[in-house]
């Protein structure tokens, strides 16, 4: 795998308006999306040889090809694992570009679930296997998930308790800048705390929205990408990861349950890529809930175990010159969720110098999916 490094870049990027009803389906968002990402890098649905997606959205692979007119589909592939393969379709088109399988590829995500009813919505009575010992005590939804880890998190760590809101108050900052971002309103920390409680520890605030959009990039070689529209955004690490004892959201049957696949992850990316945390000008960390934002800064090492609420209520990610700029479209929580997948332009925006939170000197950005699924992540440099 470490062949793979620095040898492909992301030389396109394209985006529908997040909306909580957008009003079209996901076959068309995500074309709409592909053509704008196409039309970003100067380059035509002809030139295009691959796909790839994550799972649970209309439209296979050759279904989308088809419809955009690809002459031949030379690599696919459907990436599963929810918010943790946010990264995913990225991993797989760099390798398959690197290896030769194709010349360019798209990866996408296409997402409609403010139109739709939540999957937790229709649980059974009666349940089997792993969710048997789940469903019945409470834990139903992610936020009844996210809420157990988070409240002995606290515990544990003796961290303020206003740590999860900070992060939601700074992500809000920069998504004020944002015209994409779906909430724009400026919040205080008294804001969040007083917001509607979900799951405790966890209020509204501190909770992604449920949107409808797309998001797609171009992948292809770096020698290819110079000769494109915009500065290429070189892939220099990619990782995905699942462990051994991991239960999905809860890691309730592992030895230390914040022992989370980020961590894993985190470490063939940097072996990867020749990097560390510590070369990482901007972070952009999945966010579906404000404190797997914090596991997120704990596994891929920008804080020790425990340190990562003390870090952000210290102030370490306020702002665009923060000691580490966080989420600087606003994330999941603001700019919209797509499972994610906007985080993967906002990585590239921040490598082009095109954010609407751009942080100064950015050589190297680290995009994450969800810490606490099996995972996905990748780094982009100059």
């Amino acid at each position: 795998m470490s062949s793979i490094a620095g040898r492909t870049a992301i030389a396109g990027i394209g985006t529908t308006e997040f909306a909580r009803h957008i009003g079209r389906g996901e076959e068309l968002t995500a074309l709409e999306a592909i053509r704008a990402a196409l039309e970003d890098a100067g380059l035509g649905t002809g030139d295009v040889d691959g796909i790839f997606q994550v799972e649970g959205q209309k439209g296979e692979p050759w279904d989308v090809a088809q419809r955009l007119g690809v002459e031949r589909l030379r690599a696919f592939s459907t990436v599963g694992g929810g918010g943790g393969a946010a990264c995913g379709p990225v991993v797989w088109a760099a390798v398959a570009v690197a290896t030769g399988m194709c010349e360019v590829a798209i990866a996408y995500r296409a997402r409609h679930r403010g139109s739709m009813q939540r999957p937790w919505a229709g649980s059974p009575a009666r349940v089997t296997g792993r969710r048997a010992f789940e469903l019945p005590h409470g834990l139903v939804a992610p936020a009844q998930q996210i809420a157990l880890t988070a409240r002995r998190y606290l515990h544990e760590s003796g961290a303020p308790e206003d740590c999860f809101a900070r992060v939601a108050v700074v992500q809000r900052d920069h998504a004020s800048r944002n015209s994409r971002a779906v909430f724009r309103d400026p919040i205080t920390i008294d804001d969040v705390l007083s917001s509607r409680m979900i799951a405790e520890p966890l209020h509204l605030l501190e909770c992604c929205p449920e949107t409808d959009g797309a998001c797609a990039v171009v992948v292809t070689s770096v020698e290819r990408a110079r000769d494109l529209q915009q500065p290429p955004a070189v892939i220099a690490g990619v990782a995905q990861a699942s462990t051994k004892r991991h239960s999905l959201m809860t890691n309730l049957h592992a030895p230390d349950p914040f022992e989370w696949p980020a961590k894993s992850a985190a470490r063939d990316l940097y072996g990867m890529a020749g990097l560390g945390p510590q070369d990482v000008d901007v972070a952009l960390l999945y966010d579906m809930f404000t404190p797997v934002v914090l596991y997120g800064l704990e596994s891929y090492g920008f804080c020790k175990r425990g340190e990562a609420g003390h870090f952000v209520a210290a102030g370490s990610i306020d702002g665009a010159n923060a000691k580490l700029p966080l989420n600087t479209h606003g994330g999941n929580m603001s700019e919209g969720f797509l499972h994610g997948f906007n985080h993967v332009l906002e990585g590239v925006r921040q490598i082009r110098g095109s954010s609407t939170s751009q942080v100064a000197s950015v050589d190297v950005a680290l995009v994450g999916a969800a810490p606490v699924v099996p995972t996905s992540s990748f780094l982009l440099t100059k």
